[in-house]
């Protein structure tokens, strides 16, 4: 495997700590800030708006050779989570958290690229693969480690623990990483340009549906798995090391897939395995382990469609790849968080924690139809 692939992940590893570990460690930060849980939640927020913020700031880096973008975008990570260790307070960890979020987008959307460009003809989905893989091994050690980590030091050391590794990832971006020329520069208004177009607007729905319903039901598996699965509170963070396994898992498969059949055929398949998945929960979620293995087919679907998106919004993006690219991004944290506001909703009408699932199946089968017709109209004419 290249160094210069493993440097990219070191930056997408980073930035999922960063993302993912204020899920573990709320009640920590909000007992310190003396503000209550809903409000902490509010940091969780700010980080994805800062995503979707940060991405078209793309446009304004497009002249600059991408392994400088790199660098600066790790920067800016760093940055943010520095004031995040350092907030004394409700406000400044509000902010330090967009500030957080700002490279999310932006450093997928370039590091997309750089990974394609590395590749071998034909090996360029299994590189972003690679690339994206950091943010899976975050979920699967990073996110618990940090856990840990805030419950028996404190959370601060967290974002402490997210500089270092910048600051490690700056070192093997600069040595690694070879010097790229920015990509041909289409203009500010060329940067729009493929909008015009019906694919990437099917692949950016497709990612945003994708991820809506997994976290329709993601949101709200620790209390499925306690409440309907029967499984003490004590064992879920082992049982979540376990959903990070699946996501390694899927990224990697999604990328060798991709290569021996093709990205849009690789995604509609996971994409309907994931719908399957999620019915399945609805009527097997009492049975422990059952649904411990079908968690880990969720998690494995969510990440197996993710490099073959992230290639695909790339190729279908002409003139403005970067910007494409990190728009998948954004699709990604918007199909988040109205994933989890959609799971909500029949809690809140008083039905148990099965039916999250069943609102995810709709999201799952109306992306899984979209990539189906993306398929057999834009890849099959393309064969």
């Amino acid at each position: 495997m290249k160094k210069s692939l493993i440097a990219l992940s070191f930056g997408t590893l980073g930035l999922g700590i960063a993302e993912f570990v204020m899920m573990g460690i709320l009640p920590n930060v909000a007992h310190a800030l003396d503000i209550s849980i809903p409000s902490a939640g509010h940091f969780i927020s700010a980080y994805a708006l800062g995503v979707c913020c940060g991405a078209p700031m793309l446009i304004l880096l497009r002249r600059r050779p991408m392994r400088q973008t790199l660098l600066f975008l790790v920067a800016l990570m760093m940055a943010g989570s520095f004031c995040a260790a350092l907030a004394p307070s409700y406000w400044m960890m509000l902010i330090a958290r967009f500030v957080s979020g700002l490279p999310h987008g932006a450093y997928f959307g370039v590091a997309s690229i750089v990974a394609s460009r590395l590749a071998k003809p034909g090996k360029e989905a299994e590189a972003v693969a690679v690339m994206i893989a950091g943010m899976t091994v975050a979920n699967l050690l990073g996110v618990p480690f940090g856990t840990l980590l805030s419950t028996f030091l404190s959370w601060r050391l967290v974002f402490a623990l997210v500089v270092l590794w910048g600051a490690l990832t700056l070192w093997a971006i600069r040595h690694w990483v070879p010097d790229m020329d920015p990509l041909p520069d289409t203009g500010f208004r060329g940067q729009f340009l493929f909008l015009r177009h019906l694919a990437p607007w099917l692949i950016l729905a497709t990612t945003m549906l994708g991820n809506g319903g997994a976290f329709c039901w993601y949101s709200y598996v620790s209390p499925m798995l306690t409440s309907i699965s029967g499984f003490r509170p004590e064992a879920i963070t082992g049982l979540m090391v376990l959903a990070g396994g699946g996501m390694v898992l899927g990224n990697l498969c999604g990328g060798w897939l991709s290569v021996r059949f093709t990205p849009g055929r690789t995604a509609a398949a996971m994409q309907g395995l994931m719908a399957l998945a999620l019915l399945a929960i609805f009527y097997l979620a009492p049975y422990r382990w059952v649904a411990v293995g079908l968690m880990c087919v969720v998690t494995f679907c969510l990440f197996a469609v993710s490099s073959p998106q992230q290639f695909l919004i790339i190729k279908f993006s002409p003139g403005g790849e970067m910007l494409g690219a990190a728009s998948a991004q954004i699709a990604f944290n918007l199909g988040n968080a109205i994933g989890a506001y959609a799971g909500g909703l029949p809690i809140e009408a008083g039905l148990d924690y099965r039916y999250p699932a069943l609102i995810g199946l709709l999201f799952a089968l109306l992306g899984f139809a979209i990539l189906v017709y993306f398929s057999r109209r834009y890849e099959k004419r393309a064969r």
